[in-house]
């Protein structure tokens, strides 16, 4: 039975009872290697790295265990070195990774190397040397400008504002050319380099809670000592930040560890201002934005305690931290916490797993949380903890719809958007208008032919550029100039079709050249440390209008805005994706959060093609809780997660037929295995497997794309038919010809 299901031979002793390394390699095979040790074995601990001979090469791999047994019949090879007497990843992470390598049924070496900073990847040594840091001196406390140094003023002011000393890291994440700007700073003696050993600037800001905060914080302090997970409900504004903090200064005086995880870097900083602001110690910060030595440098400072707070975007759930005694996992809803490529891993998910093995309470915060802790909440498994009132004071702000379908639009903006602008801006306050559409516009059309330009290599629209005279596919990357005539009747009537950043941030600059707009999206902050400088100019209210995307949904505090527009609103209400419309519901409400969020009341205006649609009426009329429940039914009724269990086993080629007749192999092969194996007969009626189909976009980057469904009313029998799949997909000659994919609760199915 078991053979049968790992699609492999049962172990057997090595020759003469010679004891084994097991490795991990990170190559694509669903199990680790086996090589005799070079030296002692007893210097061969979990987690330690060796270099391994692989094939006509050496690769890195990670230690497993040790053993006496083995699938090799043939001789074992060695290890040909040992790279670290103690492990670079302690016992409770590599239990972590092996859990989470099986869990979602990926290959254990890639999971390892996930985890890994690439330069421990690569072999280097893990030994780091502390960089140098930066604080200001008596003389730069007393300084509030650098004259005609604006770019100097801006570092300073950066540095003066925060608490202790500020890492290279760091300043470049405020400005990419600081290495420039600061040296002449340390020149007129306004800021001194020491080394990054934490060096306290101040006292640590108080924190205050209202009553709703303090039995939060309270509820989860009785539970500081042991796993318990909690789900902070609370709404846009109503100060779930202050929650984790009062818990986390309690963490860091008793000499504890605090993991952090955001689903974006753009949330980075100011959250990391916030807690060393409050906490006063060393915070590090994990994301891609950091570079490899950047990267190496925070983990490290995790790894051997000494940072106390780790803030950090998903990868960072699996980074060392020998005293961690809190987790908290922020916007828990965001699907940027899950990984959509290579190693598939949901890190909200790890983060409790990880909180429930070293027995500590992992928070989870949202204003709109994902259906699933919601699910898990009314299971018993969370505890809820709401937040109902906007910290501060600060009241929500009033929501209407607007029905754009009729003539009363003008480039996409409603007359009673336009003229609630202008009021709010002679009022000295500022706007912030929403479009979920980087570009100038989604579509460049024929007005002869009617003829659309599409990308060559994907079933999509290219949208255009016209800042960069560029027509780009989002999908695929593909780029080309914007043509000057029609490519099928050569005509010169081409015209741009619907609305997207770059279009409304002309327009709006037009229609009021008195207020500064400002364009967050993708593009607008593609440089190093734009983002940063683009967030700054809002929250201080250098620009009065802000036009973006979802950048500026998430969490961002900008006290100036009162007024919200959200163009096109119901994009998620026919999309082809099952979370499309939850999606739609908390986009649409995390955007309206950003209004109102200080003393002055805020309104919010959602501009829609179906204003009567049922779902957005019971949105903005009865909020996020009962649009919840209301999915969550459609959801059991209709069998959908969170009440099945799903994998979607995903296959591309460039052939047409290839990657559909792969997956039809693929399900007559299960189907045979659940009807031959009497072992399996119990779980046959608990599983379905649909498909194959064509993806949504069914050709992507040149390749034609196709799924398979397999759902489970419980969770073991969908793990127990993975077990016996990924091996034997990794054997299946046809395998070879497509490019596939498994990915267990996947949150993307298009």
């Amino acid at each position: 039975m078991q053979a049968n299901l790992d699609g492999l031979s049962p172990e057997t002793p090595y020759s003469d009872g010679v004891k084994i390394v097991k490795v991990a390699v990170a190559v694509p095979l669903s199990r680790t290697f086996d090589y005799l040790p070079r030296g002692e074995l007893k210097n061969y601990h979990p987690g330690c790295r060796v270099v391994v001979p692989f094939g006509r090469s050496t690769r890195i791999g990670v230690v497993t265990g040790t053993g006496n047994t083995t699938l090799v019949k043939s001789k074992l090879k060695a290890v040909t070195e040992l790279l670290d007497p103690v492990p670079v990843l302690p016992a409770d992470i590599v239990e972590l990774i092996t859990w989470a390598a099986s869990y979602y049924h990926h290959p254990v070496g890639e999971a390892f190397a996930t985890a890994l900073p690439v330069q421990l990847r690569k072999g280097s040594s893990n030994e780091v040397q502390r960089p140098g840091a930066y604080v200001v001196t008596d003389a730069g406390k007393e300084t509030a400008e650098v004259k005609r140094a604006p770019a100097q003023t801006a570092l300073l002011r950066f540095i003066q504002q925060s608490v202790g000393a500020v890492s290279a890291a760091e300043c470049r994440l405020f400005d990419n050319r600081w290495s420039t700007t600061i040296k002449p700073l340390i020149k007129k003696g306004l800021v001194e380099k020491i080394v990054a050993d934490y060096r306290p600037g101040r006292a640590p800001v108080s924190i205050t809670l209202n009553e709703e905060q303090r039995l939060a914080s309270e509820k989860i302090h009785a539970n500081i000592d042991k796993y318990y997970c909690a789900l902070i409900d609370g709404i846009t504004g109503s100060g779930k930040t202050e929650v984790y903090l009062d818990v986390a200064r309690t963490v860091v005086k008793s000499g504890g560890q605090v993991l952090v995880l955001l689903p974006e870097i753009g949330l980075t900083p100011q959250l990391v201002s916030r807690f060393r602001n409050a906490l006063a110690c060393q915070v590090e910060v994990l994301h891609s934005g950091l570079n490899d030595t950047e990267r190496m440098l925070a983990w490290h400072a995790a790894a051997d305690g000494s940072a106390q707070v780790l803030i950090g975007t998903r990868s960072a759930v699996f980074t060392p931290m020998p005293r961690l005694e809190f987790i908290v996992v922020d916007e828990e809803h965001d699907g940027s916490l899950k990984q959509q490529d290579g190693f598939r891993y949901q890190a909200r998910d790890l983060a409790m797993m990880r909180a429930r093995k070293a027995a500590v309470p992992v928070v989870l915060g949202s204003a709109t949380p994902s259906l699933e802790s919601l699910h898990n909440a009314s299971k018993g498994l969370i505890d809820t903890l709401y937040l109902r009132s906007r910290a501060a004071g600060a009241v929500l702000p009033k929501m209407a719809l607007i029905d754009s379908r009729g003539g009363d639009v003008e480039q996409g903006l409603s007359n009673r958007l336009l003229l609630q602008m202008k009021q709010v801006l002679e009022r000295g306050e500022q706007v912030m208008v929403f479009i979920n559409r980087r570009g100038y516009a989604p579509v460049l059309m024929c007005e002869t032919c009617t003829s659309i330009e599409d990308c060559s290599q994907c079933d999509a629209h290219m949208t255009v550029h016209a800042n960069s005279g560029r027509l780009r596919c989002h999908h695929c990357g593909a780029e080309r100039a914007i043509p000057l005539q029609c490519g099928s009747c050569e005509a010169s009537t081409l015209i741009n079709v619907g609305m997207g950043t770059e279009r409304i941030d002309e327009y709006l600059s037009e229609k009021f050249p008195d207020n500064k707009v400002l364009r967050i999206d993708r593009d607008s902050t593609r440089r190093k440390g734009e983002l940063q400088k683009h967030l700054a100019m809002a929250a201080n209210g250098e620009a009065q209008i802000l036009v973006g995307t979802q950048m500026l949904a998430k969490g961002h505090n900008f006290p100036l805005v009162t007024l919200v527009g959200i163009l096109d609103a119901d994009r998620g209400l026919f999309g082809a994706d099952f979370r499309s419309v939850e999606q739609m519901g908390q986009l649409i409400l995390q955007v309206a959060g950003r209004a109102g969020r200080a003393e002055k009341p805020g309104t919010v205006l959602v501009q829609s093609r179906n204003p009567e649609h049922e779902l957005l009426q019971l949105l903005l009329s009865d909020g996020y809780s009962e649009f919840a429940k209301h999915l969550l039914a459609e959801r059991e009724l209709t069998a959908w997660p969170p009440y099945v269990y799903i994998a979607l086993l995903r296959a591309e080629s460039a052939e047409k037929a290839a990657a559909s007749k792969f997956l039809g192999e693929i399900k007559n092969l299960i189907g045979s295995q659940l009807a031959q194996n009497s072992d399996l007969a119990e779980i046959k009626s608990q599983l379905s497997v649909l498909g194959p189909a064509h993806a949504p976009m069914e050709r992507l980057a040149g390749r034609y794309r196709s799924q398979l469904l397999i759902l489970s009313k419980d969770r073991k029998p969908l793990h127990t038919v993975l077990a016996w799949l990924r091996p034997t997909l990794e054997m299946h000659p046809s395998a070879r010809k497509v490019r596939w994919s498994l990915d267990v609760d996947p949150y993307d199915m298009l």
